[in-house]
């Protein structure tokens, strides 16, 4: 396997594909690089060089006990770059992924990055507030730690249903992405995880959005489950300088999956401009 030592020495797996402009994808919460398998596949076949990580504490990265917190996230990030000497990067971060770029950029800047897509992104902040009033309340978040500590197998199988819509009337249900959404949910460590549900919710990107200084596409599904529109994508345009969202209908959380060939043709665009 492909990894990097962290100073902490914690180890970062991460997938390697193709040659050309550099791609580096960051996953969402509880996954890992393998949710980004389609896109990679689609991209290095087109000419591009793309690199997708587990996040620590998720995957086959190291499951440490400290350190599973945002700043350490984006710094395992930054290190990742500097270690195969990345430059002119895109990122695309999807949901908790999404975070980690804008706090990877809010901590160290974007000399080595050519541009940003945020996908179902969890900036500026997810928590609801007397400031944030679209945001979403603690004790949903609550729920989550306790589903997790209880019978996190069982919570990861149901919560597969809303990421994808397939909760929805007429929705078309593959057994097999779920079970593949559970699998990957289960290897991230249980420590790893819970301590991330705090990250993803409380965490306030205001800042770090501010420094975006980078083409930037926010995408969103309007009919986002999991991370609501109007609480991210729609906030978040207005905070990136230059920065364009793209609304996807009816879409789901998951939408690189479900909507994934139009998906795959706007990272592709996007990528090429």
């Amino acid at each position: 396997m492909s990894t990097v030592k962290i100073k902490d020495g914690a180890s970062i797996f991460y997938r390697d594909w193709g040659t050309g402009p550099v791609v580096m994808f960051s996953h969402g919460w509880p996954l890992n690089a393998d949710a980004w398998e389609d896109q990679m596949f689609t991209l290095a076949s087109q000419g591009f060089r793309c690199i997708a990580h587990d996040r620590r504490g998720h995957g086959r990265s190291s499951q440490t006990w400290d350190g599973n917190d945002m700043d350490t996230y984006a710094d395992d990030l930054a290190a990742l770059v500097q270690a195969l000497d990345l430059k002119d990067v895109m990122h695309i971060g999807h949901s908790t992924g999404g975070g980690e770029v804008a706090r990877y950029i809010g901590r160290h800047g974007t000399s080595r990055v050519s541009k940003a897509m945020l996908l179902g992104a969890i900036p500026p902040v997810m928590l609801k507030s007397s400031t944030n009033p679209h945001g979403t309340p603690r004790e949903a978040f609550d729920e989550i730690r306790a589903g997790v500590a209880a019978d996190r197998s069982q919570y990861y199988h149901d919560l597969s249903m809303p990421f994808y819509g397939y909760n929805r009337p007429g929705a078309k249900i593959s057994e097999g992405i779920r079970d593949a959404f559970w699998e990957q949910s289960m290897s991230a460590g249980l420590k790893g995880a819970y301590d991330c549900i705090k990250q993803f919710s409380e965490q306030d990107f205001t800042e770090d959005l501010k420094r975006l200084d980078v083409p930037t596409l926010i995408i969103h599904g309007d009919d986002d489950q999991i991370v609501p529109i109007d609480a991210a994508g729609r906030l978040s345009v207005q905070q990136v300088k230059g920065a364009t969202l793209k609304v996807y209908p009816g879409a789901p959380h998951g939408l690189m999956v479900t909507h994934r060939d139009q998906f795959n043709n706007d990272l592709l665009t996007f990528a090429r401009s």
